[in-house]
């Protein structure tokens, strides 16, 4: 079985563009996420699916000089893009991340797919009731259920964020969930503003070895540095999630008047 880590990735950003590569103690961030994901032991390949506009050209040429695939296509219908990116590499099982998380940590990844397995699940997720900090998302699912989402989702929320169709139809797919044993929902590990990226920033300068911590090392981290959880306060939790909504609401209403 074929299970094919992509990571979704560009440039454009309405509120940090070119967040994906920005600078983070002297590397690109996306260096980081492919890092982490590459440690871990459940994946059979890992991808960057970025779009086909010119400005992720700068995507593509990282993806090269770092040796990591990468798919182009759809900057808006992200689930088109992982659809003909997931048929292009072959996959039976795809893990979707995103490259705005250079936190990600393997031991979770690989929880989600052993747990995805093992259930026998269309998809599983860490998400769907939030109990490890935003950042550390993983999704996983089948080739099939990738394939009729691909067919079947019409409202643009479900092209853009590609798994929001299954976790809404439940009836039709069988839905794993991952959670912790201590609820770290308030952990906001994940990238969208520059306080983010200075979160980041100030984790990866207190890591001696940058490539090799997971998430109990974080958390001790916050407890030595009780001024980390100020940050990045007060932005919430799927915020690009919840913008879709509102424009697909909004183009409802245009659409009847």
């Amino acid at each position: 079985m074929k299970i094919v880590a992509i990571i979704q990735a560009r440039m454009g950003s309405s509120r940090l563009p070119g967040k994906v590569l920005a600078d983070v103690c002297g590397r690109p961030m996306l260096h980081y996420v492919i890092s982490r994901v590459r440690q871990a032991r459940r994946l059979s390949l890992i991808v960057v699916a970025t779009s086909d506009e010119t400005t992720d050209d700068v995507v593509v040429r990282f993806c090269q000089t770092n040796d990591v695939p990468c798919f182009r296509g759809s900057r808006n219908d992200v689930l088109d893009r992982y659809y003909n990116a997931a048929k292009y590499f072959q996959a039976d099982v795809i893990v979707r991340l995103t490259a705005d998380c250079p936190l990600l940590d393997p031991a979770i990844i690989d929880k989600v797919v052993e747990t995805f397995m093992a259930g026998q699940f269309d998809y599983a997720s860490n998400t769907q009731e939030p109990t490890y900090p935003d950042g550390l998302d993983t999704e996983v699912f089948t080739w099939k259920a990738l394939e009729r989402v691909w067919h079947e989702a019409r409202v643009p929320s479900d092209r853009e964020h590609v798994s929001t169709y299954m976790i809404k139809n439940p009836g039709l797919f069988h839905i794993g969930s991952v959670k912790h044993d201590q609820d770290l929902s308030h952990l906001r590990l994940t990238v969208d503003e520059p306080r983010d990226l200075e979160l980041i920033r100030q984790i990866y300068r207190h890591r001696p070895n940058k490539e090799d911590f997971g998430l109990n090392d974080i958390v001790s981290l916050f407890r030595e540095h009780p001024e980390f959880n100020t940050i990045n306060t007060g932005i919430a939790r799927n915020e690009g999630y919840e913008k879709s909504l509102r424009e697909d609401t909004l183009k409802g209403m245009e659409g009847k008047s």
